[in-house]
């Protein structure tokens, strides 16, 4: 029996890894649960990328919904998604607010300047405590705020024109100041 062991955790062993890899290959690894759904979203004041002597604040965009991207230039992924927001933000019918996370100013502009900006607005969150607020993983993740001030949708990762349409606009589409 004591030679049996070693074989009986080895298999145990083999089965909890095939289990692992069965799980992550079924199951969507952005498909995390907000808690700060149907929450307000956190208070925040944040400078403006462009002019750090003026700044944005929840409060400020109180009235209407809008989407807040957290995006950074050594975020390689936030590349790949870049191209579908200058496609699609236009089409969103809600301000787009931009949030450079844990970046540095002149960095997240010279990568603007190189990709594009689809934002309405850009701020700072050099440091990363709006988005640790905000329950960021990291870069990219979207948030969809109603006029509240309720977050109403999360993201984490890319959003692909796929999940604009199957996920994003249905959910812009209840909003009741939203015209996606």
């Amino acid at each position: 029996m004591n030679r049996l062991l070693p074989l009986i955790g080895f298999f145990a062993l083999v089965a909890l890894l095939g289990f692992g890899i069965w799980w992550n290959t079924h199951h969507e690894s952005n498909e995390v649960p907000s808690p700060l759904i149907g929450k307000p979203a956190p208070e925040f004041t944040l400078p403006l990328l462009y002019d750090s002597t003026k700044t944005l604040s929840k409060r400020d965009l109180l009235g209407k919904p809008y989407l807040v991207n957290v995006f950074g230039s050594w975020c390689v992924t936030c590349q790949y998604e870049h191209p579908v927001l200058m496609a699609e933000a236009k089409q969103f019918g809600v301000p787009l607010i931009g949030l450079a996370w844990k970046d540095k100013p002149e960095d997240s502009k010279r990568w603007l300047e190189q990709f594009g900006n689809p934002y309405d607005t850009i701020v700072s969150d050099a440091d990363g405590r709006a988005g640790i607020e905000f329950g960021v993983y990291g870069a990219p993740e979207t948030f969809l705020v109603d006029a509240q001030g309720t977050i109403r949708y999360k993201r984490i990762g890319m959003l692909t024109p796929e999940l604009i349409a199957s996920e994003l606009k249905p959910q812009l589409a209840k909003l009741p100041q939203a015209k996606p």
